[in-house]
């Protein structure tokens, strides 16, 4: 007979089905009510860990937020130059452009469901995408004139988000390689 989760393990079970459940389905349109049914847990065991629907949307942003964190920090400690840690962003947005699961950006689908500022979900994409921008400026502030370098990294930062609508539109690679280029010129990259 097997062993009932421990409770950590049944919230991060509601977390990751309702990840798969706003990537695919989005936010209004998934219910409480079919999270629970197919995270397989009791009401009771959602309702305790999230209070409300909220809560549980600013968790889901909160964990792919450090989950992305987590993964360009450990690839960025193998590029040296500031090129290659540029270069090393694009890497990554390539590869999950490619993936199988590959729906769009869940914190630009959470902002278009959710655009009152103030609102929590909006507050956790805003600190996610900033979080991003602040990356790109530290690592532009070592390669770049500091007057040049809040304009690159925002430039940077909207040909990721442009390549990451183009690829939910079926154009991933093309996008990506062109945002790379346009990325590199920008911040004199001729190796790209």
């Amino acid at each position: 007979m097997p062993r009932p989760l421990d409770p950590a393990n049944k919230r991060q079970q509601i977390v990751d089905t309702a990840y798969a459940l706003f990537s695919r389905s989005g936010y209004h349109a998934t219910g409480t009510d079919r999270i629970i049914a197919e995270a397989d847990v009791a009401k009771m065991t959602m309702y305790r860990n999230f209070p409300s629907k909220d809560a549980l949307i600013v968790e889901v942003l909160n964990h792919r937020a450090a989950r992305f964190d987590a993964q360009l920090d450990r690839l960025l400690q193998q590029a040296s130059t500031p090129q290659e840690k540029i270069g090393t962003i694009f890497d990554w947005y390539e590869r999950w452009f490619l993936r199988a699961d590959f729906h769009g950006c869940l914190f630009a689908h959470a902002l278009a469901e959710f655009g009152e500022p103030g609102h929590p979900v909006f507050e956790a994409v805003v600190e996610h995408k900033n979080s991003l921008k602040s990356r790109l400026l530290s690592i532009l502030g070592a390669a770049m004139d500091k007057n040049q370098v809040a304009q690159a990294s925002d430039a940077i930062f909207m040909l990721l988000e442009g390549a990451t609508l183009m690829a939910q539109m079926g154009r991933g690679q093309e996008a990506i390689l062109h945002a790379r280029q346009a990325a590199f010129r920008l911040v004199g990259i001729t190796d790209g």
